[in-house]
C-alpha cells in the first residue's frame, strides 16, 4: 500500500489542538462538539486510522489539506508543516541551502543570527510537541489496561502491539529532533496526568537515555525489516534511529557510543534493504518503489496536500530559467539554491563524473553576491514531482514524492565513520560499503577510494555529496564541530559574502521566548 496516510482524513475529534507546550502538553479535548479519544476507539477500526494520523503529522499540517483547521495556530500552515521546519533547522543554517525570501526571520537561518524570539524556531518546536502529545495518547489509550476494558482480543489485539511501538517510535524521532535541536527540553510521557500543568524540563543527557531504552525496549515488539506496510515503520527503522543516536551521542551527553554506532547501523545493512541502482530514483514521485528507502515521509498528490514536505522543497528549489515541467510541478517559488561551498565539493559541476552533483547553473551563478536573487547560487535539481518513467506525478502542485527521512547509504556512511572514530568494525569492509556508493554515482569505478583516503575529512563530504537536502547537514556539522566557529566557513554563514565565524551558541536552538516566559520549570539555553 502505496500510502496508508489516507485515512487519516476521518480521524479529526482525536488530534489535540495545541498550539504551545506551556501548560497544555497533554490536554483533552473540551469543545462539547468533539468527541474524547476514548470515544474514538470504540471503534476498533480507529486503531489503525488514529496510528496513520500520527504518521500524517509528519507529512500534513491540518486537518483539511494544505489550509484549514491547523494543528498550530500562529503561523502559515506551510510553514508550520513538520517536515519544512526540520528542513529549515538542517539545511538552511548550513552551506548546503540558501533562501532567497523575505518572510519575517527566514534569513536568519543561513547567517546563524537568530533569537528566542524568532517564529520559525518556535513554529518548529511546538510542531515537534504537537507530534509527542498526540503520540502520548495514542499510547495512553492503547495500554494493556485499555484493550482489557474495551475488550480487545484476538487478531486487534495483536495487530494493535504493533501500532503502540510504533507510536512509541514516532514519539523516540520527534524526541530526538527536540534533544538534538534543542538540547534541555520539556518532557512528558503517557504516564503524566492529562490536564493543564507546566512540564519539567529534562536534561539532554537524560533525554537521550530516555530515548535509548524506549528504543531497544520496542525494538522486539516491532514488524521485521520490510515486512511492514509501506512508510511504517520496521526494526530497521528503530536500527537507523538507534544509530544516529549512538552517532552523536558525544554531542549530546559528552560520552562516545561509536561502538554502538557501528552495532546498529551493521544491523541495519544485513536487514535486507538494498542500495538503489539508480540514485536520481530515491527523489522521485514513484520513489516508494526503492529497495534502498527505509523509514520515509510519505507524500500523495490528492491525498496529503501541504504546503510544506516536497511540495515546498521541489517548488521552492525551481526559479529563474528553470521550467516548471521538467520538474513535474505547475510553477516554481524562486526560493532555495546552494552555496559554492558544496558545489565544490564535487569533482566538476555538470554531474558528468559524478552524477549526484545534481545543479541547475544555466542563467545561474555559481557565487551568491544577493541570497534576495533567486540566480545567485545554482540551483539543486535532486527532487523532481517525476517518476522514473518519466511521467508526472497525479498533481502539478502537490507531489506524489516521499521524503526518504532514513535510506541504506546512509547506514554505509555511518558504519564507516564509526570504524574511522575507534567503535571498531573493519577498514576494508568501511571501504567497500562507500565505493558501492561511489559506484553508483560514477557509473563505474572511477570514483572509487583507497583505504588511505578514507578519513573523517572524507566522510564529512561524502555525506554532504550523498545525503544534501536530505535534512542531516546541521548534525553532521555540529558533531565534526565545524558548524558554529571559523573551523569551517561558507558563503554568507555569519552574514557575510566570504562567511565568517558566529558563536558556538548557534549550535543548538533557543527555547522559544514563550514558553521561557510562561513555564517556570524551563532555563534557557546558553547565550540566548
Amino acid at each position: 500500500m502505496k500510502k496508508i496516510l489516507n485515512s487519516f482524513l476521518a480521524i479529526t475529534a482525536f488530534t489535540v489542538l495545541t498550539t504551545s507546550c506551556i501548560k497544555d502538553l497533554d490536554t483533552r479535548p473540551i469543545d462539547p462538539d468533539e468527541v474524547t479519544a476514548a470515544e474514538v476507539f470504540d471503534d476498533p477500526a480507529s486503531y489503525k486510522a488514529v496510528l496513520a494520523k500520527l504518521y500524517a503529522g509528519l507529512a500534513v499540517s491540518g486537518q483539511e489539506g494544505p489550509a484549514g483547521k491547523p494543528d498550530i495556530s500562529g503561523i502559515d500552515e506551510g510553514f508550520g508543516q513538520y517536515l519544512r521546519g526540520y528542513w529549515y533547522h538542517q539545511e538552511l543554517t548550513t552551506d548546503e541551502a540558501v533562501i532567497g525570501w523575505n518572510d519575517q526571520t527566514i534569513k536568519n537561518f543561513h547567517g546563524q543570527s537568530w533569537g528566542a524570539s524568532d517564529v520559525f524556531i518556535a513554529a518548529f518546536y511546538y510542531r515537534i510537541f504537537y507530534q509527542v502529545t498526540a503520540c502520548n495518547e495514542y499510547i495512553r489509550e492503547t495500554s494493556d489496561t485499555k484493550l482489557d476494558e474495551r475488550g480487545v482480543q484476538g487478531q486487534l489485539r495483536d495487530d494493535v502491539k504493533f501500532f503502540r511501538a510504533e507510536a512509541r517510535f514516532l514519539r523516540a524521532l520527534s524526541y530526538w529532533h527536540a534533544m538534538d535541536l534543542f538540547g534541555n527540553v520539556p518532557f512528558v510521557t503517557e504516564n503524566d496526568p492529562v490536564g493543564a500543568f507546566f512540564p519539567k524540563q529534562i536534561l539532554r543527557a537524560d533525554l537521550f537515555n530516555y530515548i535509548e531504552d524506549e528504543l531497544l525496549q520496542i525494538e522486539s515488539q516491532m514488524m521485521d525489516p520490510m515486512s511492514n506496510e509501506y512508510a511504517r515503520a520496521d526494526k530497521a527503522a528503530v536500527w537507523m534511529l538507534l544509530a544516529n543516536i549512538y552517532l552523536n551521542a558525544e554531542v549530546y551527553t559528552g560520552t562516545a557510543s561509536y561502538d554502538k554506532a557501528l552495532e546498529y547501523s551493521l544491523k541495519v545493512i544485513n536487514s535486507g534493504y538494498s542500495i538503489d541502482p539508480v540514485y536520481q530514483n530515491i527523489f522521485l514521485a514513484d520513489n516508494d518503489k526503492s529497495p534502498e528507502v527505509i523509514f520515509p515521509i510519505a507524500f500523495d498528490g490528492l491525498n496529503t496536500q501541504t504546503w510544506g514536505g516536497t511540495t515546498f522543497i521541489i517548488h521552492a528549489a525551481v526559479g529563474g530559467d528553470m521550467t516548471p515541467g521538467d520538474y513535474g510541478i505547475d510553477g516554481g517559488w524562486g526560493g532555495t539554491r546552494t552555496t559554492s561551498a558544496f558545489v565544490d565539493k564535487f569533482p566538476d559541476e555538470t554531474g558528468d563524473a559524478d552524477s549526484r552533483a545534481m545543479f541547475f547553473t544555466e542563467g545561474q551563478t555559481k557565487e551568491i553576491q544577493d541570497i534576495g536573487n533567486f540566480q545567485d547560487g545554482y540551483a539543486i535539481t535532486k527532487f523532481k514531482n517525476i517518476t522514473s518513467d518519466g511521467l508526472t506525478g497525479q498533481d502539478l502542485t502537490f507531489p506524489d514524492t516521499d521524503f526518504p527521512m532514513f535510506r541504506l547509504a546512509d547506514a554505509y556512511l555511518m558504519y564507516a565513520e564509526a570504524v574511522l572514530r575507534g567503535g571498531g568494525g573493519n577498514q576494508a569492509t568501511a571501504v567497500e560499503y562507500i565505493n558501492q556508493l561511489r559506484t553508483r554515482a560514477y557509473g563505474n569505478t572511477g570514483g572509487n577510494i583507497t583505504s588511505a583516503d578514507l578519513t573523517l575529512d572524507f566522510i564529512l563530504d561524502e555525506r554532504a555529496r550523498e545525503l544534501f537536502w536530505e535534512g542531516h547537514r546541521r548534525t553532521d556539522l555540529v558533531r565534526f564541530g565545524k558548524f558554529s566557529g571559523a573551523a569551517y566557513l561558507w558563503p554568507w554563514k555569519g552574514n557575510t559574502a566570504l562567511g565568517t565565524a558566529t558563536d558556538g551558541k548557534y549550535d543548538i536552538f533557543p527555547i522559544p521566548d514563550p514558553d521561557i516566559n510562561a513555564n517556570p520549570n524551563l532555563v534557557q539555553n546558553t547565550g540566548y
